[in-house]
């Protein structure tokens, strides 16, 4: 039942969210020229929200520089996340790589049937084989939630509003300081914190463990400390935790909780791995 309602409250949510932009879009329309071009903006929103229902997954592997991963390319890779999604009673997700060396994945799509999940080239030679799965077993908890529903609607809506700044020519900084606060109250709208931790729940019971997805959160950590990812900030919400720094435009659009919570909540289904660790 809680997966259930978890699942509705998605749905809706992402109906929320194109009744909203309609409604918003619509009576911009109106007030700068009547009926005709209200009924213009609205069709627009409905348009991009259907390509986003049915290609969202590659709207958003664009905006990270992804592209599909070949059939012959990642075999390991490709059986783990087989395994993992028949574990979790969802089709087989189409894969994305993003030839980079920061360590990212990503998740996206509409829901169980049909939904996409990426990686990057330095997250496969970053992470060992169980923390690999456990992160890979978070994407496929949004998935199975239809977090990614609402996640790639708002990711692709939010980032719109972002690069329709840039076209501002001199005025772009001040279209920017005026549509990033607007473009991150939608994203914070419609996207809860609490999203993540039911997905790094629903992980550790998929992989058996929690430790390998925590290991993985702390790895990640470490290396966006390190190194920068140069992505539209918008697209926050889809990684499994903040890669950027949290100032200016992209501390707008953290959602997120910190690393150390999720790893303690991971740690605490398993109370006793320190002396068993100390055992072995």
């Amino acid at each position: 039942m809680p997966g259930r309602l978890a699942r509705a409250r998605n749905v809706v949510k992402a109906w929320l969210l194109v009744a909203g932009a309609g409604a918003l879009l619509g009576a911009l329309g109106w007030a700068l020229g009547g009926y005709r071009l209200a009924a213009i903006f609205v069709f627009c929103v409905l348009l991009t929200a259907t390509a986003t229902y049915w290609y969202g997954e590659r709207i958003v592997a664009g905006l990270v520089g992804a592209e599909e991963l070949p059939a012959a390319e990642a075999p390991a890779l490709r059986s783990t996340v087989e395994r993992l999604a028949a574990r979790a009673h969802v089709a087989m997700p189409r894969l994305y790589i993003a030839r980079d060396g920061f360590p990212l994945s990503f998740s996206a799509g509409r829901g169980p049937r049909g939904a996409a999940i990426g990686v990057s080239t330095g997250l496969l030679q970053a992470l060992p084989p169980a923390e690999l799965e456990g992160l890979l077993a978070h994407e496929l908890a949004h998935v199975r939630s239809r977090d990614v529903l609402t996640q790639t609607a708002a990711v692709v809506l939010a980032a719109a509003i972002v690069e329709v700044s840039r076209l501002g020519g001199f005025a772009a900084r001040a279209l920017l300081f005026v549509l990033g606060p607007i473009a991150a109250a939608l994203v914070h709208a419609v996207l809860s914190p609490k999203r993540e931790l039911a997905a790094d729940l629903a992980a550790a019971a998929l992989c058996e463990t929690p430790h390998g997805l925590a290991n993985a959160l702390i790895r990640l950590e470490q290396a966006s400390d390190l190194i920068d990812l140069r992505a539209n900030p918008a697209t926050e919400p889809v990684y499994p935790l903040n890669p950027f720094p949290e100032r200016g435009l992209a501390g707008l659009f953290a959602t997120h909780p910190s690393v150390g919570e999720r790893v303690a909540r991971l740690r605490a289904l398993d109370p006793d791995w320190r002396e068993r660790l100390r055992a072995a």
